[in-house]
């Protein structure tokens, strides 16, 4: 992993009098990116709930409708299904978050022309100051052409005449990528790790709305998992998913406690049990650290 001070030197050089600091004036303005109904719950509900505790305002986005992504439906009723599902958790996550699920084909995606104006008119709508998506390097096609598509708008939404439809940004928003376990053509590198003890027990009750995927495991599931899994005992299933997810970015906290401690402090870092991770995209804005603690209020302020 690259040491983040030595990063950030080299980002504000190349940055030095170009972007200017967030607008106090307003609430930050999120939007991000995941394949299908439940990646972006997923990656960054936690670091979401932090953001909009404090009034900023949080777009997730699906950009497939999952309609494949099941093991007993599919087609428009599992569309239904996992599109209502996302807006449920959003509402669950709080009043300044929004969900929207693209009439896009679950394992159809493509990065085309047309998709990536759709990526990028959605940017510019929101008027996003932080734009966040996979890498382009997963396993899965839509993941990775979520991640082409994003990363490929980063510097066209402050082009002014392409897709002229929409008012183009001033500034290039912050891009930041998810984590993932591949390595190449290199591996994920934490640029910045959220400690998410606080709303853990928020994000589980958020990603419980996910029940198609949480609880009925998607494609992986069947009759006998879900017999198996005591789907019908809600304080059960509720407490085996919490289980889950706090092992899940307790692994997260671990793997990338160097940054936590370059953020946080060694003291506060060591107390650290869950986060989540990002890492910056350098198509977007560069940014310096006193722009990124100005982008992420809730890490501790120097």
């Amino acid at each position: 992993m690259k040491p983040f001070h030595i990063t950030l030197i080299f980002l504000f050089i190349f940055n030095l009098g170009v972007h200017a600091a967030p607008d106090e004036s307003r609430p930050l303005r999120i939007i991000a990116f995941g394949a299908h109904p439940d990646d972006v719950e997923y990656q960054m509900a936690g670091t979401a709930i932090k953001w909009a505790k404090l009034g900023h305002k949080v777009k997730l986005v699906s950009v497939t409708n999952g309609d494949i992504g099941h093991w007993r439906m599919s087609g428009g009723e599992l569309a239904k299904v996992r599109t209502a599902e996302c807006k449920e958790a959003a509402r669950r996550m709080g009043p300044n978050v929004e969900s929207l699920v693209m009439d896009i084909h679950d394992g159809e995606l493509m990065p085309t022309l047309e998709n990536r104006k759709k990526i990028a008119r959605l940017i510019r709508d929101w008027k996003a100051d932080i734009v966040l998506s996979h890498r382009p390097y997963d396993y899965h096609p839509d993941h990775r052409y979520v991640g082409v598509l994003v990363r490929d708008a980063a510097f066209m939404v402050t082009v002014p005449f392409y897709v002229p439809d929409t008012e183009h940004l001033k500034k290039n928003p912050l891009f930041l990528y998810f984590p993932d376990r591949f390595t190449r053509p290199y591996p994920f590198q934490a640029d910045i790790t959220v400690a998410i003890d606080d709303v853990m027990d928020d994000k589980v009750h958020a990603i419980d709305a996910l029940i198609t995927q949480a609880y009925e495991r998607g494609v992986f599931g069947s009759e006998e998992k879900m017999k198996k899994d005591r789907l019908h005992d809600l304080a059960f299933r509720k407490k085996v998913l919490h289980g889950k997810w706090k092992a899940r970015n307790g692994r997260i906290a671990g793997k990338y406690k160097d940054t936590l401690v370059q953020w946080y402090g060694e003291e506060a870092a060591e107390k650290v049990e869950v986060a989540e991770a990002f890492e910056v995209c350098e198509y977007g804005r560069m940014p310096s650290k006193e722009e990124i603690l100005e982008l992420f209020p809730f890490l501790p302020q120097e």
